[in-house]
């Protein structure tokens, strides 16, 4: 059940304040999902002290990282809890550091970046009523798989702007002046 860039589930979500509905999905907000991401592992830094650990208790649940921790006899880091820790998570903290490194020292292990299809230059319109994809194609000259593409985070065609304040992403080389 986890959802977006940083893979939240429902409850965790909620918890950092990520509405989800039959409207809205803010898990794929990339600015309010990472809000909430930085949040979520600032407070599991509080708990446990160590990034390691909080790390891999984003990846499974503070209560499985205190299992483990339990069950190792009081030992607090990665490697010596680590196998009392869900499969998956074994592997997280690793891939986590791997893609660090990979991100850092891409140039010298031959790795091209890919070429993004985001625009460059963009912008941002807070709506206040609702609006529907149509309106917003008609004057902004847009598609509607590039409206849905800069904003994954509305889950019908119509943004409900009069449910709660909207932002709504688009190029900047659309915006009439």
């Amino acid at each position: 059940g986890a959802a977006g860039m940083w893979q939240f589930i429902y409850s965790t979500g909620r918890k950092y304040g990520l509405v989800v509905n039959s409207l809205i999905d803010d898990r794929y907000d990339v600015v309010r999902e990472s809000d909430a991401a930085a949040h979520h592992l600032s407070d599991l830094y509080s708990l446990f002290g160590r990034w390691d650990l909080a790390i891999s208790a984003y990846n499974c649940g503070a209560g499985n990282v205190t299992k483990a921790i339990t069950r190792s006899g009081g030992k607090t880091d990665f490697w010596s809890i680590y196998q009392y820790l869900p499969r998956e998570t074994r592997g997280y903290l690793p891939a986590f550091i791997a893609v660090n490194y990979a991100m850092e020292y891409y140039r010298e292990h031959g790795i091209c970046p890919m070429e993004s299809s985001t625009p460059e230059k963009i912008d941002t319109l807070v709506i206040n009523r609702n609006l529907h994809y149509g309106q917003i194609m008609h004057y902004c000259d847009i598609t509607k798989e590039e409206l849905k593409a800069l904003n994954p985070q509305y889950l019908t065609d119509v943004i409900p702007g009069a449910y709660r304040t909207c932002v709504l992403t688009v190029p900047l080389q659309y915006l009439r002046p």
